[in-house]
């Protein structure tokens, strides 16, 4: 998974880094399950083409869509684009909003605004392999076989589109 030009004492501390986000997801996930807290995030699907962009967290096991939570004084948008780019290395683009579902996943209250974002082709990503770990095209003839994260779920049956 690495990039080939990382040295060793970078992929250490990805490794760590790795490691550390690993664990502190899940005690995260016990304390939201003892506390239910709100929470609110923004996820971006984005298309080339009919394949849909995946993400790898290294803290799951379920595939995902870039994005993530909303920081206050952001608006959905911003928080999709600001996630982009920290997550994948993507620049802003024009973004559709398509939704918004509620429900409670990981033990949290949540809210998530969905938008979307179609491309002719996949600019260059740049993953930074502590959180995100990999990426991948996926046709929707290949979706029902991928195990995706339930926020992930709730866009699919919001909009009609993939496995549900």
């Amino acid at each position: 998974m690495p990039s080939p030009n990382r040295s060793p004492s970078t992929m250490l501390v990805d490794a760590v880094w790795r490691v550390t986000l690993r664990v502190g997801f899940r005690l995260a996930r016990v304390w939201w399950r003892l506390r239910r807290p709100n929470h609110e995030g923004a996820l971006v699907a984005i298309y080339v083409g009919r394949a849909l962009l995946l993400l790898k967290s290294s803290y799951r096991d379920e595939w995902g869509l870039p994005g993530g939570s909303i920081n206050p004084g952001e608006t959905p948008e911003q928080a999709a684009q600001r996630e982009m780019r920290e997550e994948i290395g993507m620049q802003p683009y024009p973004l559709t909003p398509k939704g918004t579902v509620c429900g409670i996943w990981d033990g949290r209250r949540d809210r998530v605004h969905f938008f979307e974002l179609h491309l002719d082709s996949l600019p260059e990503l740049r993953l930074d392999y502590r959180e995100i770990v990999a990426a991948r095209l996926t046709s929707p003839e290949e979706l029902p076989a991928i195990a995706v994260t339930p926020a992930v779920t709730a866009y699919f049956a919001e909009q009609g589109v993939g496995p549900h």
